[in-house]
């Protein structure tokens, strides 16, 4: 398995290749080798900054001479004509990690600005939100990075870090009891301590996953706010809970408001609309 370090460099490595290829020629043919200057990033849209700890990674990667002055750190609140940091060094350089810089804090900055929101609506109450495996292929470690910038929780990372059964795992399993009662086996068998977490879709399933017993989280897929309510009143505290399926801005709080410990949603990730960046020669 990959240090979160070995990935970021992966990337990283990758991402360059992918728009550098053999050669930045629009900048070769018009910058001097020996020509230096700075940059900065300037803030274009109110929201929450994330990305300046791998922007740094980038800078550094591609040519550690670079000088990076930052005015600003992850998880603040910028707004329009803010400058979070300045990079120095050779222009060439500059020019050739813009991109990559820009591609990758847009993204995070954006994803860290829309889970500040969701978090704001859970103010007062106890419940609190999750991302998803719904990441962009390859960011999946960034992105989370940014959920908990933006004041979320990783759900998991991948497969490999907690037992997740959702409705196919339990339907080609032949049911609740058979899903969970496997599970318990697999992880005496190879001595694993996973957390459990199961997927339920009727007050029915909830019964059966209660007589179990072999699981730490229940989760509510696709329950309404009143039937939330029932089934938080009904599980009583004896295995968290968790809400999920089409949960927005608007209707997370009446799913707080329920009592459940955790909602997840997706459009953390999925679907987010990264914040305005840019980054601009200093004259």
């Amino acid at each position: 398995m990959y240090t979160i370090e070995q990935l970021n460099d992966q990337l990283i490595d990758l991402a360059f290749s992918e728009d550098i290829g053999d050669g930045d020629h629009t900048t070769l043919c018009c910058i001097p080798e020996e020509a230096e200057g700075s940059s900065r990033l300037l803030i274009k849209e109110e929201g929450i900054l994330a990305g300046v700890r791998i922007a740094r990674e980038i800078f550094h990667r591609f040519d550690p001479t670079l000088k990076m002055e930052v005015f600003i750190e992850d998880g603040a609140h910028v707004k329009p004509g803010d400058v979070p940091f300045i990079v120095s060094g050779k222009i060439r350089s500059l020019l050739q990690t813009e991109r990559l810089m820009l591609n990758v804090m847009q993204r995070m900055s954006g994803i860290a600005t829309i889970t500040a929101k969701y978090v704001e609506r859970l103010e007062g109450t106890k419940t609190r939100v999750l991302d998803t495996r719904k990441t962009t292929p390859g960011m999946r470690m960034l992105e989370k990075e940014a959920v908990k910038i933006g004041g979320g929780v990783n759900h998991r990372i991948g497969l490999f870090d907690m037992i997740l059964l959702k409705d196919n795992h339990v339907d080609f399993c032949g049911g609740i009891d058979n899903a969970l009662n496997r599970c318990a086996e697999y992880q005496k068998e190879r001595g694993l301590k996973l957390k459990v977490e199961i997927e339920v879709r009727s007050f029915d399933e909830i019964e059966q996953v209660m007589r179990n017993g072999k699981a730490d989280r229940i989760m509510l897929d696709n329950f309404s706010v009143a039937d939330t309510r029932r089934a938080v009143e009904l599980i009583a505290g004896r295995f968290e809970t968790e809400s999920s399926g089409g949960i927005t801005l608007d209707t997370i709080r009446d799913y707080a408001l329920c009592g459940v410990d955790y909602v997840s949603v997706g459009a953390l990730t999925h679907s987010v609309k990264g914040l305005d960046i840019s980054f601009k020669s200093v004259k």
